[in-house]
């Protein structure tokens, strides 16, 4: 009868507590049929390395080098290790510890001097009869997951963020260049000024005036080159290397990367399985789903097997004539604890309650993310085309403002201002197409761009 006992209760080891953990629908999580930005198109192109259609070797052997060299992947890379190591952890409360030990010892005294041995080997196991533990290896493997699209998130971003800042130091650079045309031109204007003040043609105020706009076009000389040194700072960092490692590097002036003309953003649901993001904010609901289980399991009662084998002797040949051993099991249950277990699982519930929350508003952030990308991406082109239009008048009006200052047909003022609306112009028109190269840069992104999400997850380093 001890025997059948616990073999009876064995049998109740296939009952496992807790819900079983579904995905939610993407009914459920408010996912709309088509972007409102843009209606529904084929699939999204080819996303992992989406950084090659810009067509910059420059900008590819940044964003490779971040992959490979940028410390907050490697303490990502590291948590990862970590969480599947917690999973190889959990797994092993399915099997027996066994633990074995020896000795040998000698007894001295009134001739009656003798060694003895000793040997031994004990197991236990808990049976899992209500899955506390399998409840535990469901969430470990969940974290795990967790941990490996977070990692994939922080590359997107990472992947993202090098692009954004190459794209802000080359636009530096352009605007640099526009800067000190700017100031060649003003130059140019103050001696005009100077020799038509000399000659006594105009007063001394247009002389004044031109050496103000001179100094305002040098003063933005200083700033601009404070953006360009803090994007490159950045990019160093973002691969691994001390700030400054990379200015002399790329100080060499190349226009700024121009992306596809169209990208195809498929459709919302798409979106979402794409975005390491929020495959981790489900991977948390589902781990927190499956601690309910590990919860509700304590309240029930737990089932231990041990046992052990030993033997002595006072010889090593006589050491296995005598083996004894034993094995018992021990049945515990909780009966009055104030409420503590009760309250952990009520506590797991609502933490469950909040992950979901958390996955919903990762969705609807990553699709308010996608909405904003394609909605700045048709500004900046739109920008782009009416910049086209002022800059071609800005230009023949200066041209006009000039030749007639020359000819003493207008003031300096008139000139003033057409110089004014040509660098505006000109800016702008900088300014619109490395718009248009970030939105791109932020619409790859809130795709989730830069990682492979059809990779199996492996369990070995995949970095």
């Amino acid at each position: 009868m001890r025997v059948a006992a616990p073999l009876c209760v064995l049998a109740l080891a296939a009952c496992t507590v807790g819900p079983n953990y579904r995905p939610p629908q993407a009914g459920a999580l408010s996912v709309p049929a088509t972007f409102y930005e843009r209606d529904a198109a084929a699939a999204p192109a080819e996303l992992a390395r989406w950084w090659e259609r810009f067509e910059d070797p420059v900008l590819t052997r940044l964003i490779d080098e971040a992959t490979q060299s940028n410390l907050d992947l490697a303490a990502s890379a590291a948590r990862l290790t970590q969480a599947r190591e917690a999973l190889v952890q959990a797994r092993a409360g399915l099997v027996p510890s066994v633990g074995a030990s020896a000795g040998a010892g000698r007894t001295v005294g009134a001739g009656n001097d003798r060694t003895s041995f000793n040997a031994g080997a004990d197991a236990a196991w808990e049976v899992d009869l209500f899955g506390r533990i399998r409840r535990g290896i469901e969430a470990a493997s969940a974290d795990a997951e967790g941990a490996y699209y977070d990692r994939e998130a922080l590359r997107v971003a990472i992947a993202a963020e090098v692009a954004t800042n190459y794209i802000q130091a080359r636009l530096a650079q352009e605007r640099l260049a526009l800067a000190r045309d700017t100031l060649g031109i003003s130059d140019d204007n103050l001696q005009i000024a100077l020799w038509r003040v000399e000659a006594g043609l105009v007063s001394s105020l247009d002389s004044e005036q031109a050496r103000a706009a001179r100094a305002q076009a040098a003063a933005s000389i200083p700033n601009i080159e404070r953006g360009f040194a803090s994007a490159t700072y950045r990019l160093a960092v973002l691969t691994g290397r001390a700030p400054g490692a990379l200015t002399q590097e790329l100080s060499e002036a190349r226009p700024i990367p121009r992306g596809p003309a169209e990208i195809a953003v498929g459709i919302p649901a798409d979106t979402l399985r794409q975005r390491p993001d929020v495959r981790a904010a489900e991977r948390s609901l589902a781990s927190a789903t499956a601690r309910i289980g590990v919860a509700e399991a304590q309240l029930y009662p737990a089932l231990r097997l041990s046992g052990n084998i030993g033997t002595s002797a006072f010889s090593l040949g006589g050491l296995f004539d005598a083996i004894t051993g034993g094995i018992f099991s021990s049945l515990s249950q909780t009966l009055f604890d104030g409420g503590r277990l009760r309250s952990q699982l009520r506590s797991q519930q609502a933490a469950t309650e909040g992950a979901l929350a958390a996955y919903r508003q990762s969705v609807l952030t990553s699709l308010e993310d996608v909405e904003n990308a394609l909605i700045a991406l048709r500004a900046a082109r739109e920008r782009q085309a009416q910049f086209a239009i002022a800059l071609e008048a800005a230009t023949n009006s200066a041209i006009l403002a000039r030749t007639l200052y020359r000819s003493g047909l207008t003031d300096f003022q008139q000139l003033l201002e057409a110089e004014r609306s040509l660098l505006s112009a000109r800016d702008g028109m900088a300014a619109s197409r490395g718009d248009e190269a970030l939105a791109l840069v932020q619409l790859y992104r809130a795709l989730g761009g830069g990682w492979d999400p059809d990779g199996a997850l492996q369990n070995g380093n995949d970095r």
